[in-house]
């Protein structure tokens, strides 16, 4: 069996992820649903040969000596993030294809005043949301309207490297983690040293990584960072929990200086059963907002961030009524994604 076939038959039938296990038929995942690619049962020869024509002999090898190993490569004219881990024993690989092309930013659907993280100096914007969300589509679309529009130096630490940019008026470098460098720490630290205006963090993991990217923002950066979160007030418990006790005020107290914006999505699958959609949180940090993080009173963003429509922010709950009046989802898709499932359902009459 070669890998190749298995990625035709995704991009031919528009899935987003292939799923090869020992003892199953390889499966794909299309609008959010795993179904069987074939017939055929996999052996654990056929895994084995299928993580090395995607890893090669040396990134087979490390597969065995770490058990998983991630990458990504380009086939049949595909970005494709790999993961190939170990489990019973056997090896399993969990493939994601990704776009071709960096999508524009005005085409994902999200909230208009996201645009405006894009003319920012400084500042942090987190992009939230679970595994398979979206975000990385989401910072690929923000950082490639960077590079169209500014002069600047983008420098960007991802694990793996997804989307590959094209310089255009900025100046692009992307490093990958465990590759280029050690980790997200090591890096961000030699990046400040680097010259840049933009610098994208795959993931914000541990306290060094975060303490770091406060300070890039302080010291006049703009950061960009994932965290997988569903909401922006839980981001901000996530990143200020990563601290001991005796620290957290101090970063409370940064974050509330340096956070920009929040935006934490879903995808929902679409009402004609088409597709997904986007349904996207949108936190601006404001006064108000400021005023909560350093306080610690994280409970009320949710709230604020109802009340903020003037500025541009929007709430899950409000996102999801927005797609189901527009009937792009259906009601009950909205009642299913909310945080709020009653207020969904007095809102729509169901």
């Amino acid at each position: 069996m070669k890998i190749e076939d298995l990625i035709l038959a995704a991009k031919e039938n528009n899935a987003s992820d292939i799923h090869i296990i020992c003892g199953l038929p390889p499966k794909y995942r299309i609008i959010g649903e795993l179904k069987s690619m074939t017939d055929h049962i996999l052996t654990h020869d056929e895994c084995d040969s299928l993580a090395i024509q995607l890893a090669g002999e040396e990134g087979y090898q490390q597969y065995l000596d770490e058990g998983e190993v991630d990458l990504a490569v380009t086939l049949c004219d595909t970005r494709i993030r790999v993961n190939i881990f170990s489990q019973q024993d056997h090896t399993s690989i969990a493939l994601r294809l990704l776009n071709d092309n960096i999508p524009l930013l005005d085409s994902l659907g999200l909230p208009p005043a996201v645009i405006n993280f894009t003319t920012l100096k400084r500042g942090i914007v987190l992009v939230t949301g679970q595994t398979g969300s979206g975000k990385s589509t989401t910072l690929a679309a923000i950082l490639n309207e960077i590079n169209h529009t500014r002069c600047d130096h983008i420098l960007t630490l991802e694990d793996p490297i997804e989307y590959i940019y094209t310089p255009d008026k900025a100046i692009v470098n992307q490093r990958e983690i465990g590759r280029d460098t050690k980790s997200y720490a090591n890096g961000l630290r030699a990046a400040l040293r680097e010259d840049p205006d933009v610098i994208l963090i795959g993931e914000m993991r541990d306290p060094v990584t975060i303490e770091t990217a406060l300070t890039a923002a302080e010291t006049g950066h703009l950061v960009f960072a994932t965290l997988h979160t569903g909401s922006a007030a839980d981001s901000i418990d996530r990143i200020v929990d990563s601290f001991e006790e005796a620290k957290q005020h101090q970063i409370r107290s940064q974050l509330s200086m340096t956070l920009v914006g929040v935006i934490s999505q879903q995808l929902i699958p679409k009402r004609d059963g088409s597709g997904r959609v986007v349904a996207c949180e949108l936190m601006i940090v404001n006064s108000a907002i400021k005023n909560l993080i350093r306080e610690g009173k994280t409970a009320q963003i949710d709230s604020t961030i109802a009340t903020s429509a003037d500025i541009g922010a929007i709430s899950m709950d409000n996102s999801l009524l927005r797609l189901a009046r527009s009937k792009q989802i259906s009601n009950e898709s909205a009642r299913i994604y909310a945080r709020n499932q009653n207020y969904i359902k007095k809102d729509l009459g169901f």
